[in-house]
């Protein structure tokens, strides 16, 4: 459920027309509800009740610290990728001990810098990521708490970038390497090992990936208490997929935890869990305005946005599919047109779709590309010197500019001349 919806003959977001938001901040932008996003953290939270987890939302998805302590008002936890995320949770009012720090790449300075802050949980995801934070943990006189990510070779997600768990990906250990390393990690005088994670891609639309994932996880918790080790927590992340109006609902946080339950009944242990894509996909629109439409002799029609890949790169990066909504609803019984959907930049690759069915449309009309409160914002740039579209956050009747628009001075102004010059 989301909360965009037609009311009076135009788009809304909760109680406020989008229009208005576009009259007032411009376009490009970005408009996350404030309803859609408790509402699909709780649900997701309660699916589990009355078994408590911790839910760390995945910062990745939509960093926003407007965003971010609207989830951690609620009880969210973190799950971070990089200091920069730690820094955001942490601003944000995440708890240090909500906070799971996780990635392939994790530098000295970033895991010194998790050790200070005191996080909940450090992923490991090799051994050698494992050596170094045993040395910078020891340079601190300090028990690094971590946990062993698996590889549990367990293929899913909607798209070959967005797999994560089979073992020609980049991610994590496999299953006896975790054996090996957990007895490395529990021998060693600054490690403090509380358990395994895992997670296996994202926009997982079948459950069956994810129960054949856990049971191996539960295997592995088992195998590792029967050898004497200590597992106080399994982190199962994240990738339940999320309706994107083209394609069937997928299974509801309800039944995830129906197969949770199932694979894991009679097993003593804390369980975390890492959605991003799920909380805010739906809970953000990106708004943008019609620069004109350029038909071709032949029929081809290019409608020409005033958005962009840089604003918006998922349909150029994954081929998505983005639902595509005029603002003012078209007239009763109008007929559709097949339109190609570009943006203004320099490259081909900047189309959002090609033959897209959409009721007429004309230059000055807003129109909104639903579901993109995920992979949105968080992946944009500033390509081709266009600059960063603003974030707004609705709630009810009332609507705050959470990341303004940069001007073109502001831009040019983080670039000082080589003195040289």
């Amino acid at each position: 459920m989301n909360h965009f919806e037609v009311r009076r003959g135009e788009l809304w977001c909760e109680d406020t027309p989008l229009a208005a938001i576009a009259e007032a901040v411009g376009t490009p932008a970005y408009v996350y509800s404030t309803a859609t996003l408790e509402r699909h953290y709780t649900v997701f939270r309660d699916a589990f009740a009355p078994r408590e987890v911790l839910v760390a939302y995945a910062v990745k998805a939509n960093s926003n610290l407007s965003v971010l302590k609207t989830l951690a008002a609620l009880g969210a936890g973190a799950d971070t990728v990089s200091e920069g995320e730690v820094r955001r949770a942490l601003a944000a009012g995440v708890p240090p001990s909500r906070i799971v720090f996780s990635g392939v790449g994790k530098t000295d300075d970033e895991l010194a810098f998790a050790l200070d802050v005191g996080v909940a949980e450090i992923n490991i995801e090799s051994e050698p990521e494992m050596d170094r934070l045993a040395a910078v943990a020891e340079s601190k006189d300090m028990r690094a708490p971590i946990a062993i990510r698996v590889n549990p070779d367990v293929g899913a997600g909607g798209h070959a970038k967005i797999a994560t768990g089979k073992t020609e990906d980049k991610f994590g250990v496999s299953l006896s390497e975790a054996e090996r390393l957990y007895a490395k990690a529990s021998n060693s005088a600054s490690l403090k090992p509380l358990g395994v994670a895992c997670h296996i891609g994202s926009q997982i639309t079948d459950l069956a990936p994810l129960e054949a994932a856990f049971t191996k996880m539960r295997a592995l918790v088992e195998r590792l208490r029967l050898a004497g080790h200590s597992v106080r927590r399994l982190d199962l992340g994240g990738g339940l997929g999320v309706p994107y109006f083209n394609m069937p609902d997928p299974p509801p946080p309800a039944a995830l935890a129906e197969v949770v339950d199932r694979v894991m009944a009679g097993l003593d242990i804390e369980l975390a869990f890492e959605p991003g894509r799920l909380i805010v996909a739906n809970a953000g629109v990106l708004l943008s305005r019609v620069i004109h439409v350029h038909r071709r002799p032949e029929g081809r029609a290019f409608l020409v946005l005033d958005a962009a890949m840089n604003d918006l790169i998922r349909p150029a990066m994954y081929d998505a599919y983005h639902d595509i909504r005029p603002v003012k609803a078209p007239a009763p019984g109008a007929a559709l047109e097949l339109y190609d959907v570009v943006g203004p930049i320099c490259e081909t690759g900047d189309t959002f779709t090609r033959d897209r069915s959409l009721p007429p449309l004309a230059a000055g009309d807003l129109v909104a590309f639903m579901s993109a409160g995920a992979y949105g914002s968080a992946m944009s740039s500033e390509y081709n010197t266009r600059p960063l579209v603003p974030e707004v956050l609705v709630r009810g009747d009332q609507f705050a500019v959470v990341r303004p628009r940069p001007t073109y001075d502001e831009m040019l102004a983080r670039e000082p001349m080589a003195p040289w010059l």
